[in-house]
């Protein structure tokens, strides 16, 4: 149904990075939402009611939750894809993020209420009156929702958002929940335990688990979580293919929300060239990766000397002591000033989160190992910290 809707209301449907056909996905997917789940709260309710089920009623009102959730996911599409203003420069597009996590917040606090309510149940237990159309409804409403979570999580893969992603969480929990709903009044005429309260209590505990998973999945981009590593090495690999770029280091990929990137990395160029050609060659190595990855992006040209014999070697023994004293250590920027009484060794090392000496303990001990290697070599040493996994 989803993919026919969007081939009538959407156009270029398939252009899933253009951020106007991503709102309009939001948009779309949220409307469906709000539609399917207000028909199930009010089915659920009724025969809930009825069948005086606790868990059916919780169940209707959880729903309930889910249609404003995707009024929510509307609002946040919405918001998120205005144009950038001079408050905002780099756009509003973290705003989706943010109704993302309050979907998550939204299925907390619906968890919390069915797990008061599941306790009262257990201890005040009620007769259950069972109809056959009760059981049919959580049938057709396990079937909706199944079909929600099918089409929010592959339309939340193609357009990359979050907040479809929770949407998708809580509709699998819901199926869950649902289920369980569906066991306890089947079950209910042939055993004396208040099995409505305790199918609540299940219910409860699955869609609190969906609402903090959910919500530590939004709040990481919002933090400032490190790039897939996968995509470090996709944009490492396009800017070597221009040259003469040689190397990179000193990545930073900031995000401002779904399809709002911006990059910087220091670019490792031939100190020897015509200083115009490697800016065209740079500028070139922009262009090409803001418009493969659809992103904004600024490079650094680090000069490096590429002839010079000693520093090779200076550089080879660097590195061998850097992994001697740490797997992960590694230098960038290494350039030597020779002197008349001696070298001044000159770089930067990037210090992996998990090495526990402080910066000015691991300069001494870089320090102390080259001087024991290398006479007469001081080493000028700045400490970087990583910005992408490895």
């Amino acid at each position: 149904m989803i993919k026919l809707l969007a081939k009538i209301f959407i156009k270029n449907s398939s252009n899933y990075q253009d951020v106007k056909v991503r709102e309009q996905y939001g948009v779309l997917c949220g409307a469906v939402g709000i539609g399917l789940n207000i028909i199930l709260f009010l089915a659920k309710f009724l025969f809930g009611t009825i069948s005086a089920s606790v868990a059916m009623v919780a169940d209707a009102f959880n729903n309930l939750s889910d249609a404003a959730s995707s009024i929510i996911q509307i609002l946040g599409f919405k918001l998120s894809s205005k144009k950038p203003d001079p408050e905002h420069p780099f756009g509003h597009g973290r705003i989706e993020y943010i109704s993302g996590l309050i979907i998550s917040m939204l299925i907390l606090l619906m968890g919390f209420e069915l797990l008061k309510s599941s306790v009262s149940s257990i201890l005040n237990p009620k007769t259950l009156s069972v109809s056959t159309f009760s059981i049919v409804i959580l049938i057709f409403a396990i079937g909706i929702k199944l079909y929600m979570m099918i089409y929010n999580l592959s339309i939340s893969k193609k357009i990359n958002s979050v907040s479809m992603k929770a949407t998708a969480t809580d509709s699998f929990f819901d199926c869950i929940s649902t289920a369980l709903v569906l066991i306890s009044l089947i079950f209910a005429n042939f055993t004396t335990l208040p099995i409505d309260g305790i199918a609540g209590l299940v219910v409860s505990l699955f869609i609190l688990y969906g609402g903090i998973t959910s919500a530590l999945e939004t709040i990481e981009p919002l933090l400032g979580s490190a790039p897939d590593s996968d995509f470090v090495k996709q944009i490492e690999e396009e800017l070597l293919s221009h040259k003469p770029i040689v190397g990179m280091h000193d990545l930073v990929i900031h995000d401002y929300g779904p399809g709002r990137l911006m990059i910087s990395l220091h670019a490792e160029v031939p100190g020897n060239m015509n200083i115009f050609e490697i800016h065209d060659a740079v500028d070139v190595a922009e262009v090409s990766i803001a418009q493969k990855f659809n992103c904004h992006v600024v490079i650094h040209m680090d000069p490096i000397d590429l002839d010079n014999e000693d520093l090779k070697k200076y550089k080879e023994g660097l590195s061998k002591i850097l992994k001697e004293i740490h797997i992960e250590l590694h230098a960038h920027d290494v350039r030597m000033v020779p002197g008349i009484t001696h070298t001044n060794l000159i770089f930067d090392v990037v210090k992996p989160f998990d090495y526990k000496k402080t910066d000015d303990e691991l300069i001494k001990e870089i320090q102390s190992s080259v001087s024991k290697k290398c006479q007469n070599v001081f080493c000028v040493i700045t400490i970087d910290q990583p910005y992408t996994k490895h």
